[in-house]
This record gives C-alpha cells, structure tokens and sequence, in this order.
C-alpha cells in the first residue's frame, strides 16, 4: 500500500503536469524529438539538393565520388532520466525540495514523452546506482518512475556523475534522450559526460535553491554539508563573507554552464520555488530553432 501521503503528491503532480502536458508542452516535445532518433540504414551516391552534412567522407574518399549516409527513423524514442538524489538533494528553502522538484520534472517530461509512444526509463543514483527502471511504456509506468523519487530514500549520501554515466552506458547501447538531472555539487565527472554525450542526446537540468546562492544577515551559523557532514562555522552578519560566498556560487554556476556549452550539452536551468514552464520552453524553442534553421 502507497502511503496517503505520497499518493496525495503523485496524484497532485499528475493532475498539474498532465495538463501543462496537454495545453503547453506536447507539441513542442514533438517538434523537437520526433525524428531524432535515426539509424543507420545505408549508403547511396550524392544528389543534388542532398544536405551536405550527411556526406560520407571514408566511403566518398574510397569511391572518388560523393556518397551520403542514409537513416531510417525509429518508431519510437527512448528517453531515460538520470536523476542524482543524494543528500544535497533534500534541501529546499521553500515549499519543494530539489528532490521534489525533480520528480515534477520527470513527470512532466515523462507524460509529454508517453503520449508520443516512446519509452522512459529512471536511473536514481548518489555516489552509487541505486534504483534502475528499465525503459518501458505507459501512464502506469510513468506513475511508478514518479513514486519512485518521491519515495526515495538514499542509502549513501555522496554524488557521482560519472559512476551513473557509466552505468547509463551499460544498461541502455542504443542512442536516447538522456535528461541528467542534478544540482552538480560533484566532481571529476567531465571526461565521462564528453564521451556519452557523444553517444546520447543528453540534456543536463540543474537544480538549485536560491539559499544555496544567497546567505542571510542572521550572524554566525553553523552549517553542515549534506554529503560530507563537514561542519563549518559561518560569519553570515559579514557584508564580505556574504558577497564572496555568493561570488563562489555563481562561478560555479557559470563554469558549470561554460564546459556543458563546449561539449554541446543543452543545459535548463530551474530553481526551487519558481516557476519552470518559461525555462521549459525557452528549452526547446531554442532545440527547434537550431534544428530548422
């Protein structure tokens, strides 16, 4: 039996985002998606009106002549949500917390890709892999991917990135949409997330709590990382300490942003406490803009 609890916020959010789904959303997932995912099928010579980018150079530079490569578009997508909820995760100085947060998000994106017939899969991780979904269909399915984060209870506290990525790549071989969901308090992950952004279509959604930007004027705090249980003491009635902590935030922030833009990552940016719907779809006008240029 689901606690009343926990039904009651699954039932909330299905009801709010199957309707941002139906009066929003649907269309733009289609525009953007549909038709990415492709599979080789074969090699035919160069026509006229051909787009240039799909030439073949090894077979072109064999024949003497120019070849392009051929795809035949898949059925169906599949899309799988790489959600990091470790200790970090449970903070929220407003009425979600991240992990909450990221459970609307899936669900949000999980109805928009069902009532296109594709698959979603969940991989929950912390410093460790600790919840896999297989990629499956339906609205049943996609219940069970929600209930899962919600209900989730890390056994670890630490984040690794790559260790999920890793795992990403030996659970699912064939090209998806991979929405890596985290609020990135982790290192040494960069080498890995370059490789399979290669290899899937990853799209990185951030996470953060305008606390974790902004301290207070309360005097001195004593403040524990989540992760590490590192206890630090905290000067918060300090005009500097204030500005250089925020400072050190931000440019986290920015790197984080800089190095998902070399790789060619498209990165959605949501907060808790405020509304994502315009985050959302500046997310994939910009897609279908790119895409149809």
């Amino acid at each position: 039996m689901i606690p009343k609890e926990l039904a009651r916020k699954i039932r909330t959010i299905q009801i709010y985002t199957t309707k941002v789904v139906n009066d929003v959303l649907a269309g733009e997932y289609e525009s953007v998606f549909k038709g990415r995912g492709m599979e080789f099928d074969e090699v035919r010579e160069y026509q006229v009106g051909d787009d240039v980018r799909s030439i073949d150079w090894n077979v072109t530079a064999r024949a003497g002549k120019p070849f392009i490569k051929k795809y035949r578009e898949e059925r169906e997508l599949t899309v799988i949500f790489l959600v990091d909820l470790s200790a970090s995760g449970g903070f929220g100085s407003v009425k979600q917390t991240k992990n909450e947060l990221a459970a609307e998000i899936c669900a949000l994106l999980s109805f928009a890709a069902i009532r296109n017939n594709d698959k979603v899969g969940l991989i929950v991780f912390t410093d460790q892999v600790e919840r896999f979904i297989p990629p499956g269909k339906g609205a049943r399915h996609v219940l069970r991917v929600i209930r899962e984060i919600l209900n989730f209870r890390p056994g670890r506290t630490g984040t690794d990135i790559a260790g999920a990525l890793d795992y990403l790549g030996r659970v699912q071989s064939r090209r998806a949409v991979v929405f890596l969901i985290s609020d990135f308090q982790a290192e040494g992950f960069e080498k890995t997330l370059r490789v399979h952004g290669r290899r899937h279509d990853v799209i990185a959604v951030s996470i953060s709590d305008s606390r974790e930007s902004k301290l207070p004027d309360i005097g001195l705090i004593e403040l524990e990382d989540a992760e590490t249980g590192e206890m630090v003491l905290v000067d918060t009635g300090s005009g500097e300490v204030r500005k250089r902590y925020e400072a050190q935030t931000l440019g986290r922030a920015r790197e984080l942003s800089e190095m998902l833009r070399s790789m060619g990552i498209d990165q959605i940016r949501i907060e808790t406490g405020k509304a994502y719907i315009r985050d959302m779809m500046a997310f994939f006008k910009n897609r279908e803009r790119r895409r149809c240029p």
